[in-house]
């Protein structure tokens, strides 16, 4: 369940509240996609903006919605008090597992962290991912970490930031981690212009912003990967170097925003404020981008 292709959707807003009609057109989209799990409630979900009751909607949506598609949920917070509330929310819902980060204001030290994860595994039924992801949450894990938090109790996967750019050192990369990790503890790699190179260097899931929005090349690279046709997995991401390198200049979630709105998946500026979505020059870029990408027709 934690291997293959997890989509990460937005979770769109109108008028400063859940879009729960267009957060629906989103999940049906990705439950008939053929992706092997759906994560609501990541940072493409924009977790941390949402209240309890936007949380708990959301996932309600996604569970009611996904069919035979595994749900996993988002429960970040900067209390430990009210990680647990949302975890108790997603579990009454019916979630197939929690994606936890470690999210920081104050600097956290490693022994923060870890009781943490020890506190919230043990108040929960249902697997856990660990989510390290510096660059939202500003805290990094080291590999001691992994090793002590990988050793608790329902932990299923470790979703690391990213892969070095060539193979042999990704390779070297997902290695270290791995003899780091019990064995029944997948390694799912995010980044997803190095997803190719992640996938192809060991790691079992590809945790993907991208396929919350546009599941089919997503699958086609990570489908490559699987049956180890590394080449064509490759191939596929550099197809891809448009999009990728319109998330480098405007930040994927913004990107992926403005390819839902242009999609017809969204109304018009779904991003929660303070965050404010591209300007109408930057719109069409990235909606260029896609059609260069081959996944969009011409507009």
């Amino acid at each position: 369940m934690f291997s293959g292709l997890s989509a990460f959707p937005l979770t769109p807003l109108r008028d400063d509240g859940l879009d729960e009609i267009s957060f629906a057109r989103i999940i049906a989209l990705l439950a008939a996609s053929g992706v092997d799990s759906i994560t609501a409630l990541g940072s493409t979900g924009s977790y941390a903006y949402l209240d309890r009751r936007e949380r708990a909607n959301a996932i309600q949506i996604a569970v009611e919605l996904s069919g035979t598609v595994p749900v996993f949920a988002g429960i970040g917070a900067l209390r430990t008090r009210d990680v647990l509330a949302y975890a108790e929310d997603a579990q009454r819902a019916g979630v197939a597992g929690v994606l936890l980060p470690a999210m920081s204001y104050q600097r956290l030290t490693e022994d923060d962290v870890f009781g943490l994860f020890k506190t919230v595994t043990a108040n929960l039924d249902v697997p856990l991912i660990v989510y390290d992801n510096p660059g939202t949450t500003h805290f990094e894990f080291t590999d001691d970490l992994y090793a002590r938090v990988a050793a608790l109790p329902h932990v299923a996967s470790i979703k690391i930031p990213g892969v070095p750019e060539t193979p042999v050192e990704a390779t070297r990369r997902v290695t270290e981690i791995r003899a780091r990790v019990p064995e029944d503890v997948t390694i799912g790699v995010s980044g997803d212009a190095l997803a190719a190179t992640g996938l192809s260097a060991g790691c079992e899931a590809w945790y993907s912003v991208i396929a919350g929005t546009l599941p089919a090349p997503a699958l086609a690279i990570t489908r490559a990967a699987q049956r180890g046709d590394d080449e064509e997995a490759e191939r596929l991401s550099q197809q891809l170097e448009p999009i990728w390198a319109a998330n480098r200049r405007y930040g994927s979630l913004r990107v992926v925003a403005a390819l839902a709105e242009h999609m017809g998946l969204t109304q018009k500026n779904a991003l929660p404020l303070p965050i404010v979505g591209l300007s109408d020059a930057e719109r069409d870029a990235v909606v260029a981008a896609a059609v260069e990408s081959k996944v969009l027709s011409t507009p």
